[in-house]
């Protein structure tokens, strides 16, 4: 077992979100963002922004690590960016502001359709539809959820339908 592997979970998580330098086995450097560390493996993952690119990550196995040196801190802009690599793209395409129009808007088309419907959860994101469909935010056919299939089905068209009529 190295030192980076005796390490515990709380000495990893000051690593997060910082640009490091990680010397493995064999020489080989790598240099990224720190996503995260398993706390089981103590492997690393790395994000790097190629320029013009998606990001690119790396997995370095916590028994390879040799020494990690910590190059430079992640700024606010950082770390939203490191943050939304594993979001769902539709949720980095809209503002609060934008997602709270979206739901009205489906809102209410959906009641002068007569079809009921009601906002729920702690921030009344979530509209649930005559009490057996639930639509998440950004409020389109994929985030609609219900396990009657048939419902599922009906609501989902009426929603691509909506959302056609839109554009």
């Amino acid at each position: 077992m190295n030192d980076w592997q005796r390490k515990s979970p709380l000495d990893w998580e000051t690593y997060v979100n910082k640009l490091v330098k990680v010397v493995a086995v064999e020489k080989h450097e790598y240099q990224g963002w720190v996503l995260t560390v398993d706390p089981v493996s103590a492997s690393i993952v790395l994000a790097t922004f190629p320029e013009n690119e998606k990001a690119s990550i790396s997995f370095i196995m916590g028994h390879a690590v040799q020494e990690v040196e910590i190059l430079q801190e992640g700024d606010s802009d950082t770390k939203q960016r490191l943050a939304r690599i594993f979001a769902p793209q539709e949720s980095q395409a809209y503002s609060p502001e934008e997602l709270e129009k979206r739901k009205n808007a489906l809102k209410t088309w959906l009641e002068t359709n007569h079809i009921p419907v009601a906002e729920q959860g702690e921030q009344g994101r979530t509209l649930c539809v005559a009490g057996v469909l639930t639509i998440d935010p950004p409020y389109g056919p994929e985030q609609c959820s219900s396990s009657n299939e048939i419902i599922l089905a009906r609501v989902q068209g009426l929603v691509q339908g909506y959302l056609d009529k839109q554009h």
